[in-house]
């Protein structure tokens, strides 16, 4: 509706700006503009009454109210916190621009001048693939100078890796020598984020609102009030997982096999969970009973004495607090730094000195192995637990169709055995999954949206899947979804395990599709059965003339799997065919490839 100047108090050209205006605004621009005309006016009425008090907003700086917040994320948590971030600055009246990195327009960065940075690190010390060629821009000699740019950084990591948020760290580090101005300190986070990711957001909220020329106080005391509200966007969520029944838990290796490969099928119903394929599943684990039991022995502990699992105070029995609510299987130098401390123990001391020495010994160790090795059994329960890290959730690409199978989510789990320093070792959910779990026994479960792996928006476009293994999970549900929804786009997929006969994960599901014209052409790649290894990157090199073909009509790429051998030699691959067959040269065939992730065209989900 437009304004007239016969209904309004506005000459002729104030009307015409005004409608111009009006309809560009979003619906945030104009809760932002309606706020701020309602501060502007209590300011004028209040201005013949009364007087600033000594400090008020009234002497500091003006900041601006637009703020930038800027992501990169592999699993989608980042993008998550982005989104709850920027709902709390709208509520409180700021106006907010969310990018992934990699849609984020560089040369634009100099203008910005509230900068939130929310960004995970992935493997060791690299940037998430939606942050690389902007991680690059910022440490290049292109980079802006920052000095009217007030900025934070929020870094999600794991401290069982060597380089702890060392993505997060480069960006605070980096953003300071542009001349930025830090308006919060950096918080580093571990798995388990949501409390420190909270204090986070209640921290640079309330930086800005002293900061800004408008209603501080008022701002400053709901700001902190965000602290318990984030994580309670929906019902079930990763704070509050949903406790789902299982269905069906299935073997899918053959007879012979050296793997074993579970399918499992969770119910739903009942729990208003979306997902689309290309999302993960997160499953809240047990140990094994029999190391929390070793464990409980080793240190003379009585498993039925209570001991505190959170920061509430609640207490459970010891034996259940190791089975449910701790990590015991993963040692990280945090937690060896924090018992040396305690402790006073001199060899604890010593093997973190040596960083080589220390390295070697965390790695495939677990509690039981410190405690045993260090002689640890003299510290209390209660002493000790609070420094044990809560037990992290373990993310599973879900491999179906909600469209296929509505209020169910199906699994592909790789079972993890090893031995490892005298000892049988294994994955603490996979092993609980094949050994511990039945149909109709309930695991908590939530959804892990994850934007950066998604079928493209054009049913038509062509699609090629690469994913050995447990890695053809989400292509499961890449066609399960297309046959659904009648997409006409061609499809390529490349598979690979160890043996066809015993090995071929949904093989005849495969063959159905195939069939049905759903999938277009499929090359398998069984690297056990001829006496030269044969894996997928060899299957695309053998095909790169048609590979390079379907590039060029506009294909999107997707791999998923293995990140640090699969993974890696699937990229090389891609280069090598980008060179070989459209004749450019090594930096072109890189560019080519981030031109494709850029357009969302080559999208990884690996681990």
């Amino acid at each position: 509706m437009e304004l007239q100047v016969t209904n309004s108090p506005f000459n002729q050209e104030q009307v015409e700006l005004l409608n111009r205006l009006i309809p560009t605004l979003s619906e945030p621009q104009r809760i932002w503009l309606s706020g701020y005309l309602s501060a502007l006016q209590g300011a004028v009425s209040a201005a013949g009454t009364a007087q600033p008090t000594a400090g008020a907003v009234s002497n500091a700086p003006a900041v601006s109210k637009e703020v930038t917040i800027l992501f990169g994320s592999q699993t989608g948590n980042c993008h998550g916190l982005a989104k709850k971030m920027s709902k709390q600055l709208e509520e409180q009246g700021f106006q907010v621009n969310v990018s992934a990195m990699s849609d984020f327009k560089a040369n634009g960065l100099k203008k910005v001048q509230n900068l939130l940075v929310i960004i995970s690190t992935h493997g060791e010390g690299d940037p998430p693939d939606n942050a690389i060629s902007f991680h690059e821009f910022i440490h290049s000699k292109r980079a802006p100078q920052l000095e009217g740019t007030n900025f934070s950084v929020l870094a999600l990591g794991d401290t069982s890796y060597e380089f702890f948020c060392q993505t997060g760290k480069d960006f605070d580090k980096r953003l300071e020598e542009l001349g930025g101005k830090r308006i919060a300190p950096r918080v580093d986070c571990d798995v388990d984020f949501d409390e420190p990711a909270a204090e986070w957001m209640a921290s640079v909220l309330n930086a800005l609102n002293e900061a800004s020329s408008a209603g501080a106080g008022a701002a400053v005391v709901s700001a902190a009030g965000t602290v318990a509200a984030v994580g309670a966007e929906s019902e079930y969520s990763r704070t509050n997982p949903f406790m789902a029944e299982v269905l069906e838990n299935l073997n899918l290796n053959g007879r012979g096999s050296d793997r074993e490969t579970r399918h499992l099928e969770l119910s739903l119903e009942g729990s208003n969970l979306q997902y689309e394929p290309g999302d993960s599943l997160g499953i809240y684990p047990e140990n094994h009973p029999r190391l929390v039991e070793e464990l409980i022995e080793a240190m003379g502990w009585n498993g039925d004495s209570p001991v505190v699992i959170n920061k509430n105070g609640e207490e459970r029995p010891l034996g259940e607090a190791l089975l449910r609510h701790f990590e015991i299987t993963v040692l990280t130098k945090s937690l060896i730094e924090k018992i040396a401390t305690i402790t006073l123990n001199n060899e604890l001391t010593k093997l973190l000195e040596n960083e080589q020495e220390l390295r070697s010994y965390l790695n495939e160790r677990d509690l039981l192995d410190l405690v045993q090795d260090y002689s640890l059994k003299g510290m209390s329960a209660r002493e000790f637990i609070p420094l044990l890290r809560k037990m992290p959730a373990r993310l599973y690409s879900i491999s179906s169709s909600p469209t296929a199978f509505p209020d169910e989510v199906h699994l592909t789990v790789r079972t993890v055995r090893y031995e490892s320093h005298g000892r049988q070792r294994y994955g603490v959910c996979s092993v609980q999954l094949a050994e511990r779990i039945e149909s109709g026994d309930k695991l908590p479960v939530y959804i892990q949206h994850n934007p950066n792996f998604k079928l493209p928006e054009n049913p038509d476009a062509p699609i090629i899947m690469i994913g050995p293994g447990t890695g053809v999970a989400p292509f499961r549900a890449f066609l399960g979804e297309r046959e659904e929804n009648g997409a006409e786009g061609k499809s390529w997929l490349f598979y690979g395990d160890q043996h066809f006969s015993t090995d071929f994960l949904y093989q005849v599901e495969w063959q159905r599709w195939l069939k049905d014209g759903v999938l277009t052409r499929m090359d398998v790649a069984f690297s056990r059965d001829t006496d030269q290894k044969v894996y997928v990157q060899h299957r695309m090199l053998e095909n790169s003339k048609e590979l390079y073909a379907w590039l060029q009509e506009g294909a999107y790429v997707y791999v998923c799997g293995d990140e640090k051998r699969m993974a890696h030699d699937v990229h090389h691959a891609l280069e090598t065919i980008i060179q070989q067959e459209g004749g450019f040269s090594a930096d072109e065939a890189a560019e080519y490839i981030a031109r494709m992730q850029q357009q969302k065209r080559y999208q990884r989900d690996v681990y």
